[in-house]
């Protein structure tokens, strides 16, 4: 079963584009990440800039329409994600409880949908996906 572990740094909203990281909070990270990739467990992982540099696609109107960040209504918003592969969502959740994050950090963990979780109807509608998936590129 593949699980996205997605942090949440309350704040990071309203942080400003060169915001600037912690190196000791870096380095108790980068120890809980080598322990994902040494039990087998981790698939991907990567942080993202803050939403001041991003932007929105929103289509309410049918049309594209572009909001750059950052985005007034925003409430939580994402700081980074691990893609890990475990045995069951008690794993993943143990995982996520190992994290060295601080007390305004929340990780949500979500399981990724797989072909057999739908119909025969619908996997025959996303035929392609192995395909896409294979050919993605980081």
């Amino acid at each position: 079963m593949r699980f996205m572990m997605l942090m949440i740094p309350l704040g990071y909203e309203s942080a400003p584009p060169d915001v600037q990281l912690d190196p000791e909070r870096v380095k108790s990270m980068m120890k809980f990440n080598k322990a994902l990739q040494d039990a087998g467990v981790l698939i991907a992982l990567d942080g993202l800039h803050p939403p001041s540099m991003g932007a929105r696609v929103s289509f309410r109107t049918g049309k594209p329409l572009v909001t750059d960040g950052p985005f007034a209504e925003a409430k939580e918003v994402l700081g980074g994600y691990w893609m890990i592969e475990v045995k069951s969502r008690e794993e993943a959740i143990a995982w996520a409880k190992k994290c060295p994050a601080s007390g305004n950090e929340i990780i949500e963990i979500r399981q990724v949908q797989e072909m057999s979780d739908w119909s025969e109807e619908v996997q025959d509608a996303m035929g392609g996906l192995p395909e896409l998936r294979k050919g993605s590129a980081r």
